[in-house]
């Protein structure tokens, strides 16, 4: 078998056993919310940055933080926190900041244990491998949280796209708010 076709097999996977009833409600639950933030290391914050960027695209008000232009995050707003493992220090304590000013925060992390899950107001289990590489993780072929990583841009986007109907967005919408200095 070709690692392609185990890339893709692994990823599938992991995707199953994501409730997609979970990502609509997700989406809708960002759609309340004043303002998003969004916070991640690594590959991880890659991902982050990325659903910001798309979020963006589709007309919400997002920041990323640790970015100069971030605001102070209140109240009404949302934090998304992306950590394979859940254990990633900057994420925890910034969506235990957030937490303690009474921010809804939606956790992405493999481990419904983790110190970032009990920092949450939502969470998000993607049952993928990661760096550590516990006995009860998914196995995989590639290195660290690659497929942790591959599956949180995939549940982003379809937050995206839930987020997109519930506001009735199309495309040329989105467009127009792409970049156009490139």
């Amino acid at each position: 078998m070709s690692k392609l076709t185990t890339i893709q097999r692994e990823i599938q996977a992991v995707l199953a056993q994501v409730d997609e009833h979970l990502l609509v409600d997700t989406a809708a639950l960002i759609r309340e919310k004043q303002r998003i933030f969004v916070v991640g290391e690594g590959r991880s914050g890659l991902m982050a940055k990325s659903f910001a960027m798309r979020l963006m695209h589709l007309g919400a008000t997002v920041y990323v933080v640790g970015e100069t232009i971030t605001p102070s995050i209140s109240h009404e707003d949302i934090l998304v926190a992306i950590s394979g493992s859940g254990k990633t220090k900057s994420v925890i304590w910034t969506a235990e900041t957030a937490n303690k000013l009474g921010c809804s925060v939606l956790a992405l992390t493999t481990d419904l244990n983790s110190p970032l899950v009990q920092a949450a107001t939502h969470t998000i289990c993607i049952p993928a491998s990661t760096k550590y590489r516990k006995a009860t993780e998914m196995k995989s072929i590639q290195p660290l949280g690659s497929l942790f990583d591959q599956c949180a841009h995939l549940v982003f986007d379809t937050i995206c796209l839930n987020f997109a109907e519930l506001n009735e967005i199309g495309f040329e919408e989105v467009f127009k708010r792409h970049s156009n200095m490139e």
